[in-house]
Order: structure tokens, then sequence, then C-alpha cells
């Protein structure tokens, strides 16, 4: 993972935090006249994402602004979290898609947030807290902050990336530990949903980045950010890793694997961070399609997260860089369902 550059980087230690898994590093980006990543040759298709309106800008007080998370409300609203938001800038945002409007539901002094999940079993929104180690709950509409995880797990302090849930609403979270040093200590951790207990379901992974049910809940997909892999976690009947393999090797030139999406198909939604993009894989690891922003889209060079619409194909993609943090939509491949909330 590339580090911050030094401006963001003081920026956001003087505010109590530090720099997220997903930090952009201010690196250019190359792309065909369609925004997408195709290779020369390559039979898969490209789709063209359209803007849906900016919700950010870059904040002076660490130099960056960068857009995480997406997730439906059960009433419908799309909430997305900026991660290097400062003290007291909004931290989670609500978009209205319909009328293009966005409003801050929760800021808070410290946390540096990198995903947002609506939980199955009690309807809060679960965020993942990458700077301080921890996972914090909110009500639904932004009230009620709670503390839901805090400390060590086997010892070490996780970086929380991702969040999936079970049907039970038990949480599987990607820590991304090891990351700055380049180093294989990433974890799969699973917490009981009522926080109690802590449990490694693997270790030794490349900076664990997005994390995703199946479309049947049998397995996790976990992407691996520094080694631009997709791993494949079946699980047992108690919730153990049966068997564990790499399943997709991501061929993405600069940019890195990020948060990850699956539709009601089956289908992999794989964000990118590096380059405007997401990349769609069926279960069998055969690459589907690209999709890009328009070329003449400037200052954009991550697309790190993506929502499709519960029961609808309609998609939303987080789209940040130096020129600010955006909403870009398109069709997904197939429906939207609970894992279609990408982290």
């Amino acid at each position: 993972m590339r580090r911050l550059p030094p401006r963001p980087l003081a920026a956001l230690a003087t505010a109590g935090l530090l720099a997220s898994a997903f930090a952009i590093a201010g690196c250019g980006t190359e792309s065909d006249a369609s925004g997408g990543l195709s290779a020369p040759g390559s039979t898969t298709g490209t789709i063209r994402a359209q803007k849906v309106m900016q919700l950010t800008r870059t904040h002076e007080e660490t130099g960056m602004t960068l857009l995480e998370g997406p997730a439906f409300h059960p009433d419908g609203g799309l909430l997305v979290v900026d991660v290097t938001a400062p003290p007291g800038k909004p931290k989670v945002l609500r978009v209205d898609v319909r009328r293009k409007t966005v409003r801050a539901v929760h800021t808070d002094g410290r946390g540096a947030y990198t995903s947002a999940q609506f939980s199955p079993y009690d309807g809060r929104l679960y965020l993942t807290d990458y700077a301080h180690g921890e996972i914090v709950s909110l009500a639904p509409d932004g009230g009620d902050p709670r503390t839901f995880f805090a400390g060590e797990v086997d010892g070490a302090r996780m970086n929380p990336d991702d969040i999936a849930f079970d049907e039970e609403g038990h949480l599987y979270v990607s820590d991304s530990r090891g990351q700055s040093e380049g180093a294989a200590r990433g974890r799969v951790v699973r917490i009981d949903r009522d926080g109690g207990k802590a449990t490694v379901l693997a270790d030794g992974l490349a900076a664990t980045n997005g994390i995703s049910f199946d479309e049947g809940y049998r397995g996790l997909w976990i992407s691996e950010l520094t080694e631009n892999r997709i791993s494949y976690l079946r699980l047992g009947e108690g919730a153990e890793v049966a068997s564990r393999h790499t399943a997709i090797r991501v061929d993405g030139g600069i940019a890195q694997t990020d948060s990850i999406a699956v539709d009601a198909d089956g289908n992999l939604y794989q964000g990118l961070h590096g380059r405007p993009a997401i990349v769609v894989y069926d279960r069998h690891g055969e690459r589907l399609a690209t999709v890009g922003v328009p070329a003449r889209a400037e200052g954009l060079d991550s697309a790190t997260n993506v929502a499709i619409t519960p029961g609808g194909t309609k998609a939303y993609m987080t789209v940040s860089g130096p020129g600010g943090g955006y909403l870009y939509t398109f069709d997904a491949l197939g429906k939207g369902t609970r894992q279609s909330n990408g982290g």
C-alpha cells in the first residue's frame, strides 16, 4: 500500500488520526477513452459510469478527501463515509440520489472511518475506525454513538477495514495489520453480534481489505491489497474456515485491490485504489467487465467501493481523488442484496 504524501500525513497526525487503508498517494492515472482498464485484446466489456453528484471537496486540513462504505439505509437512503474528514467535518453523509442532495449525519473528533454496514440483527449502522482499532455503532439516523468493540485480538490491536455480516448478525472484519510495513500480517476476525467474543479465522494475509460473503453465505471473498489478489475462505458449520485458497489474481497495473461487493448472481465487484474503476468477475474468476468513469473526468484516482440497490441493478460507486469525492452510477450485472454493499 502506498503511503500518504507528507502534507496529508502531517495533517492527519495533527488531527489525532492515522492514515486509512485506502489513503490516496496522489499517483497519476491512465485510462482509455471510456476510463476502462481492459488490456489490449481483452474480451471483457467496458461499462461507462455516469456522474450523479459531487459529495465532498478536498479538505484543507488533510489535503484530501476519500469516500468509502456506501450502504443503503432500510428507507432507501444511501450512506457513505469520508475517511479523511477532519474533526468537526461530516464523517458520515446521507445521499438522496433522486433529489441529488447530501447532508451530514455524524461527525466526531477522532474517528477515521473506512466502511459502513447496517446490522441485520439490531438495525444499527456499524463503522470501522481504522485509526483506533475500534468498531463504532450508530442509530440509523446517525445518533447514539457507541463503541461496539475495542482492544486487542489475540494480543494485537486490529486495523479494521471492512465488515461483512452473516445472516445472524455476527461480524466478519478485514484486519489490515502489517500494511504500512509491507508484511503479510493481515487477518480476518469474527466478532459475535454482542461484541463479547472475537476470534481470528485467518491470518498471514497481505493487507486484508475487501470482505464479502458469497451469494449463498457459504464462504467469504477477501481482497489482499498489497498482493492484488482475491482469496476465498470456505466456512464450516461452526463458522470456522474449512479451506482457503487464492481465487483471482487481479491485473491492476498501478492499481490495487480494495473493497468487494457481491450481487445476487454471485458476481464480484472489485474496487480499485489507484484508478477510478471497478472490475467485475464471476464466481469462477472470469473477468466479465470493467466499470470506469469517462476519460474527461479529471482529478479522480480511485473507485474503492460500490453498492447495488436492493432488489434492483442500479449501482453507485464512490470515486475520489484530488478533484474531490463523487458518486457515480452504472447498471450492475445482477441484482443487489445485503452483500452488494461493499464493506
